[in-house]
């Protein structure tokens, strides 16, 4: 049974490895690590092959032998469910980023006046989050006016003209 308690202990601190030093291993050995070969399933199946092993001697008194089959069985089973698990998260993708595109014919307010020619700034929602940028517009615009969004020439800055209301 110690044998076993072992494994299983080992296949623990094998999944911390794996979860500190994600995917260190994968990188060092050229990425040929994935499926059933990742540090994950690997940990996965020897640890529950060494607590399944000894909860099937502890529950039905079989000895090393039966323990290691039941041990094993429940290794494989762990193992293709970590498998499939990570595959499933491997292909989630999140939504698309905001990007300066997505500012085109935005309004927002000016934060420090802009000048004719010269740079402001202004705020605007990007993402429903508030961001400021720098701002250029053709006519002097006040601190405080709310300004149309017409191009974004960068990621930090745009070039705005005034609500006329």
């Amino acid at each position: 049974m110690a044998w076993f308690l072992g494994l299983g202990i080992t296949g623990v601190v094998l999944l911390a490895l794996s979860l500190i030093f994600d995917g260190l291993l994968d990188g060092a050995l050229g990425g040929g690590l994935d499926g059933w070969l990742s540090l994950p399933v690997v940990a996965g199946f020897v640890s529950m092959t060494g607590f399944g092993a000894v909860i099937a001697q502890a529950a039905t008194g079989v000895g090393p032998a039966g323990a290691t089959a039941a041990g094993a069985l429940a290794g494989a089973a762990t193992a293709w469910l970590i498998c499939r698990l990570s595959r499933a998260l491997m292909r989630d993708r999140t939504a698309v980023a905001p990007t300066g595109a997505d500012l085109i014919g935005t309004s927002g307010n000016v934060v420090t006046a802009i000048p004719a020619g010269g740079f402001g700034e202004v705020l605007l929602r990007l993402g429903g989050q508030p961001v400021k940028f720098a701002a250029r517009s053709s006519a002097p615009v006040p601190r405080g006016a709310e300004v149309w969004v017409e191009a974004a020439p960068s990621a930090t800055s745009v070039l705005v003209r005034a609500v006329d209301r």
